[in-house]
């Protein structure tokens, strides 16, 4: 009788950890929010120079850390030299005249209109406030050309490090060109491929975990915002200006993928951050906080994800924001 009874027993747990083992796996890929679909991203600065000339100096390597306003090269500097030295040659010979013609008509001024006309004084007058204006135009050009020498050398408008550098000593250096790409490294992001059925789940400013391959500590981050925009293939125009949708409907419809960016607030130490690595991102409700038991989660999780099944509203209100 004893041994009947724990054989039923027995079976009763086998089948209940069964059960239970098939809903958690059930909730974890069709409901939780997790996606296998996460890529580290980057802003990548493409320096071009805002003058023309040769390449001189050289004073960086490929993937050479760099600071903001380090010097990456040096273009041939003699030609803006010998601009900005006749610039200056010039607005000093300009200053002279305009110093001449001021003398001149602040002299007819003081004369009285016996010993010279009005149209004289007035003439003369002209000629002065004609000469400034040369002046400050001549300052102007002086003020363009130093700045033309100072851009003979080349800087990093970021922190990061130069990628992909192929730039050599002697090649021609075309003004708005690029020529240097350069890795922001205080730019990196992560983004999240999340289903369109996973998105009822997760909220801006979520917790959010990325495990890259290959690196067992997550990288720690949080939902920074959702794309609202992924294109359509069926609004396509074609001919006429006609949408041009495809009249082939499967049966069996994948759930569309959006991407979610996530901010990174931590690194583990020695894990690297490369554009273009995979990741596993995980988010972790908000709501659940440190304060709640692993059963209250998972119990949180099931109620959530079986509220969305059988047609009741799983969605956080206010989660991701839309314009008032």
């Amino acid at each position: 009788m004893v041994r009947v009874l724990l054989r039923k027993l027995a079976t009763a747990g086998i089948a209940t950890v069964a059960v239970l083992g098939a809903v958690l796996t059930w909730d974890l890929y069709n409901a939780a929010p997790w996606t296998r679909d996460g890529s580290v991203r980057v802003q990548v600065a493409n320096v071009a120079p805002q003058i023309s000339g040769q390449i001189t100096e050289l004073r960086v390597v490929d993937n050479q850390f760099v600071h903001k306003g380090d010097i990456l090269y040096v273009i041939e500097p003699f030609d803006f030299q010998v601009a900005l030295r006749a610039y200056k040659a010039s607005l000093q010979q300009k200053m002279a005249d305009r110093d001449v013609k001021n003398l001149q008509s602040e002299r007819r001024q003081r004369l009285t209109d016996l010993a010279v006309s009005t149209e004289e004084k007035q003439t003369y007058q002209a000629n002065a406030v004609q000469a400034a204006a040369v002046v400050d135009a001549a300052q102007e050009q002086v003020k363009q050309a130093e700045i033309n020498l100072q851009r003979t050398e080349v800087r990093s408008p970021v922190n990061g490090y130069v990628t992909n550098l192929l730039l050599r000593v002697g090649n021609y250096a075309a003004q708005g060109t690029s020529n240097i790409s350069i890795v922001d490294t205080d730019s990196f992001w992560i983004d999240g491929y999340f289903e369109e059925t996973k998105l009822a789940r997760l909220c801006v400013g979520d917790r959010a975990e990325a495990k890259l391959m290959g690196y067992s500590a997550p990288i720690i981050g949080h939902v920074a915002t959702v794309t609202r925009g992924v294109s359509v293939s069926n609004a396509a125009a074609a001919t006429q200006g006609l949408p041009n949708v495809d009249p082939v409907y499967t049966w069996v419809r994948l759930a569309q993928r959006v991407p979610v960016r996530i901010a990174i607030d931590k690194v583990p130490p020695g894990v690297p951050l490369v554009s273009g690595l995979t990741a596993t991102v995980t988010i972790r409700d908000g709501r659940d906080g440190e304060s709640k038991t692993l059963l209250q989660r998972m119990s949180a999780d099931l109620e959530r994800s079986f509220a969305g099944l059988f047609g009741g509203d799983p969605a956080r209100p206010g989660c991701i924001p839309n314009p008032s």
